[in-house]
């Protein structure tokens, strides 16, 4: 196209559109429902009577594809009855022909050649029936819209072109209403699901808490009593009982930990960190002390928003962890603090054996235990709470590792956490 004007301006409205292209016009009238509805019947039902409206048409219905393609379901009907009409099968009739041959049809009602599908339109005073074929993406045909008129119309390249454009709308707006539909469904379920999951563990772990604490003092009694007069084997009974009820007790407060991680509401506040730290050297003063390990913390001032009961959980987790997994050659357990700019950055590093990096992200997956964690107590939900805790604070938990030794665990926590704020937004570093 050629311009000879300097430049051209066009005034942009509905209005005008309208009166300058009427079949453009339509489609935009049209694509603007589609894209405003996601209820798949709405949506059908609304299209349906848009297009008979457009064309003044008196009546229309709505096909779409069954499963296993053999049949077509009505799926929307405006404007007559559809008694009798509801599934029609691909191998036969007008409607069938459309869709088996992805064409365009319109005929006179006269010369129909199923006698009840031209008795029952010609008693309406229906005179044309249009097929249009519902085109998805890759020449997909998901259905058919059959079209009636009480009157004799003229049907132009242009309006048939503009009615298979929005037999193409709609198949594909269909297509994403369904499957958004689909997907509700099964968020809805796998919430169900969830909800029904975590009441479960929070029920179990509850009712199993007070038999396992009965468990022990009862064979703490017993052996306290009775050991003496006990032989060697009644000894290693009462033992492995008080034993076995302790890592039942360990595990119903792991279980209970990892629920409050999840669903508990938490309280954000100014937590000196350093103080933290030293509250951690003194609970871990006997085994450091034990195994002649040195705790390196760092210097200066260091204050984080954060939820201090979760944040100390997570501390307390990975230095239990670099204590226990670090190895017979490990010397040092490192806590760090880096500032990286929109999120805190802690660590705790012990020069142990190394983790591989590929593990990364299992290792912080519900009851997952790495090799490195055999013949120790543990109940695989300490690193699944520290990745929550972390992400409730709008942060992530990854680790690094030497080749051969050393590991150390990193959570970063967002700055953009308000006191009194309950929850935070997921915005994770890179």
């Amino acid at each position: 196209m050629s311009i000879h004007r300097k430049f051209i301006s066009v005034k942009v409205g509905e209005s005008q559109l309208r009166e300058r292209n009427w079949g453009i016009s339509i489609l935009l009238s049209m694509g603007e429902f589609l894209a405003s509805s996601q209820d798949f019947q709405a949506l059908l039902d609304g299209a349906l009577e848009k297009i008979l409206e457009f064309f003044h048409l008196g009546a229309g219905r709505i096909y779409l594809l069954e499963e296993g393609g053999e049949s077509l379901y009505l799926a929307a009907c405006r404007g007559m009855d559809a008694k009798g009409f509801e599934r029609v099968k691909v191998s036969e009739g007008f409607t069938g022909k459309a869709l088996r041959t992805c064409s365009f049809i319109a005929q006179h009602v006269t010369e129909l050649e199923d006698e009840k599908r031209r008795d029952a339109l010609l008693s309406k005073g229906f005179k044309v029936i249009i097929c249009v074929p519902l085109i998805a993406m890759k020449q997909e045909v998901v259905g058919v819209m059959n079209l009636a008129s009480s009157s004799l119309i003229e049907l132009d390249d242009a309006s048939i072109d503009l009615l298979i454009a929005m037999g193409n709308q709609m198949a594909l707006a269909a297509n994403n209403a369904r499957l958004h539909g689909d997907l509700k469904k099964k968020i809805e379920e796998l919430e169900e699901q969830k909800n029904a999951i975590e009441f479960f563990a929070y029920s179990i772990s509850h009712d199993l808490k007070s038999p396992a604490i009965g468990i022990y003092g009862l064979a703490r009694r017993l052996e306290n009593k009775y050991g003496p007069i006990l032989d060697e084997t009644g000894r290693t009974y009462c033992a492995q009982i008080l034993k076995a009820s302790q890592q039942v007790h360990r595990l119903v407060d792991r279980i209970n930990a990892y629920i409050m991680a999840r669903e508990s509401a938490y309280s954000f506040e100014t937590v000196d960190f350093l103080e933290l730290c030293e509250d951690l050297r003194q609970e871990f003063s006997q085994v450091l002390e034990n195994k002649s390990l040195s705790w390196i913390v760092p210097a200066g001032e260091i204050f984080v928003v954060a939820d201090k009961v979760s944040l100390k959980r997570v501390l307390r987790n990975l230095v239990d962890n670099a204590i226990k997994y670090g190895g017979p050659g490990l010397t040092e357990v490192r806590v760090g603090y880096e500032d990286g700019g929109t999120h805190h950055i802690i660590s705790v590093f012990d020069d142990g054996v190394a983790l591989k990096v590929e593990d990364s992200p299992s290792l912080f997956l519900p009851f997952h235990r790495h090799k490195t964690s055999k013949g120790s107590e543990g109940t695989g939900l300490g690193l699944a709470t520290v990745r929550e805790i972390a992400e409730k604070h709008g942060g992530r938990a990854w680790i690094e590792s030497g080749k051969e030794r050393g590991t150390t665990f990193f959570i970063s926590l967002a700055k953009n956490i308000h006191l009194g704020q309950e929850h935070v937004s997921k915005g994770l570093p890179t």
